[in-house]
C-alpha cells in the first residue's frame, strides 16, 4: 500500500535541469529488523520534482549504472512518467533478494518519530509492502514541501536474521525561473505590496499593472538579492518597474480614462475646481488630448479663469487646428475676458459651420450662454453676439 501527499505534474517543464551536482548517493548497512532515517543534501532552490531509487543488494553486488548516469538519457521529468525507455531502466537494476519498508518524510522531526516508533501518519509517502528495489518520480509542488530543503528517508528492514545493504539515490529537477528565488509565497508577498501602493489604487482593475512590476523585479533580481535591498532601494527598485509598467500594461490609459469619466462627473455638478484637479495629471503626464484640453479650458472659464483658458486653447489649436470646439471656447474666454472685438470675429467667422456633429454654431453658443447665465457669469454682451451670428 502506497500513502502519498504529493501528487506527479500533468505537464512538461522542459525548462529546468536535473541537478547531479547536488544529487544524493548514499550506501547503508541496515541490521535485521532496524530502523534508520537517511537525509537527502540540501535541496537547491527552485526544486519542483525529484527521481529518486532504492535498491537492496546483496553482499558483493553492485549497481550497473548509477542514476545521475541513467537521467541523462531523459530531458525532463515528464519522459519518466510517460514510461520511456529511461523509466524502464530505473526499475530494471539488478537488485538483492532482501526487502524493505520505507516512508519519506518532510522534517526531521517527524522522520525521528518513524525511526522510534515505525508510526508513519506523517510520512508523505509510505510504502507498506516489503520492495527490494524502487523508482518514482515525486512532484514537490504541494504546501507539505513549500518550506523543505531536504527530505528524509526512513528504512525498515524485513530481514530478521541478517543485515541488509540499501542505496538511496536522489536527483532533483529545479525549474529555471524557480531556481531564481521566487516562488508562489513570494510571489504573492511582492503582489500584495505592489496592490498596496498609491498608483495601482488609481487603477480599477491592478493585475495586469502588478504582474508586469513582478516580472521586472524576477527578471532583475534573484528573490535573495531583492531582500537584501536597503528599504529605500527596494523603494527605487519598485519606482522603475512601476514607470515601465504604468504604460506597458495599459494601465496609464486606464487611469487616464478613469480620470476623464470622473472629471466629467464632477463638471456635471457644476464642481469646476475638482474637476480641474482631476484633468490636471494628464496634462503632467503629456497624455492630454485635444478634448482633454477643451475640458479644461472650459472648466476655467466657470471658475472665471479666463487666461488660464486661453493659454490651454492655444496649446489646443497647435494639436488641432481645425477643431471648432476649440474656436467656439476661445471666443467665449475673450467674450468673458471683456475682449468683445476679438470674441466678435470668432463668432461671426464660423457662425455658418456646425460646433459638432449634431449641433449648429448658434446652437452650440445658446447652450452655453445659458449655462454662463446659470452660473453667474458676465452676460451683458450675450444677446449682442447672438444678434451678430444670426445676422447676414
Amino acid at each position: 500500500m502506497i500513502t502519498l501527499c504529493v501528487a506527479a505534474l500533468s505537464f512538461a517543464q522542459p525548462d529546468g535541469y536535473w541537478d547531479k551536482a547536488r544529487a544524493t548517493a548514499r550506501e547503508v548497512t541496515v541490521s535485521a529488523r532496524e530502523r534508520i532515517i537517511l537525509s537527502t543534501e540540501s535541496l537547491p532552490v527552485g526544486t519542483t520534482e525529484i527521481v529518486y531509487r532504492i535498491t537492496l543488494l546483496d553482499e558483493n553486488q553492485q549497481l550497473a549504472n548509477s542514476l545521475v548516469s541513467v537521467l541523462k538519457a531523459i530531458p525532463d521529468p515528464t519522459g519518466i512518467s510517460q514510461g520511456s525507455a529511461g523509466a524502464v531502466l530505473l526499475l530494471s537494476k539488478i537488485a538483492g533478494d532482501d526487502k524493505c519498508k520505507y516512508a519519506i518524510f518532510s522534517n526531521e522531526a517527524m522522520a525521528a518519530v518513524y525511526k522510534n516508533t515505525g508510526k508513519t501518519d506523517k510520512a508523505c509517502l509510505f510504502q507498506n509492502n516489503p520492495v527490494n528495489k524502487d523508482a518514482r518520480r515525486l512532484s514537490i509542488a504541494s504546501p507539505t514541501f513549500i518550506k523543505s530543503n531536504a527530505l528524509w528517508f526512513g528504512f525498515e528492514s524485513k530481514n530478521w536474521i541478517m543485515k541488509q545493504r540499501i542505496v538511496l539515490e536522489v536527483v532533483p529537477w529545479v525549474d529555471n525561473k524557480l531556481s531564481r528565488g521566487w516562488n508562489v509565497e513570494n510571489r504573492k508577498s511582492i503582489l500584495d505590496i505592489c496592490k498596496s501602493t498609491d498608483l495601482a489604487k488609481k487603477i480599477i482593475n491592478s493585475d495586469a499593472y502588478c504582474v508586469c512590476v513582478l516580472e521586472k523585479l524576477q527578471h532583475r533580481y534573484r528573490f535573495s538579492e531583492y531582500q537584501d535591498l536597503l528599504a529605500a532601494e527596494k523603494t527605487t527598485a519598485f519606482k522603475v518597474a512601476g514607470i515601465t509598467c504604468y504604460e506597458e500594461s495599459g494601465a496609464i490609459k486606464m487611469v487616464g480614462e478613469n480620470q476623464r469619466t470622473a472629471a466629467a462627473v464632477l463638471f456635471s455638478q457644476h464642481k469646476f475646481a475638482e474637476a480641474i484637479d482631476k484633468l490636471e495629471p494628464l496634462f503632467e503626464n503629456g497624455k492630454a488630448t485635444t478634448a482633454d484640453y477643451n475640458a479644461m479650458a472650459l472648466n476655467c472659464i466657470f471658475t472665471k479663469q479666463y487666461d488660464k483658458a486661453i493659454k490651454f486653447l492655444k496649446e489646443t489649436e497647435k494639436l488641432d487646428p481645425t477643431e471648432l470646439l476649440t474656436k467656439l471656447n476661445m471666443a467665449h474666454s475673450y467674450l468673458l475676458n471683456n475682449n468683445y472685438n476679438q470674441a466678435k470675429t470668432i463668432y461671426k467667422k464660423y457662425r455658418l459651420q456646425n460646433a459638432t456633429n449634431t449641433l449648429s454654431w448658434l446652437e452650440k453658443v445658446k447652450i452655453d450662454f445659458a449655462a454662463f447665465e446659470k452660473a453667474g457669469l458676465p452676460s451683458k454682451d450675450f444677446k449682442n453676439i447672438l444678434n451678430v451670428i444670426t445676422t447676414h
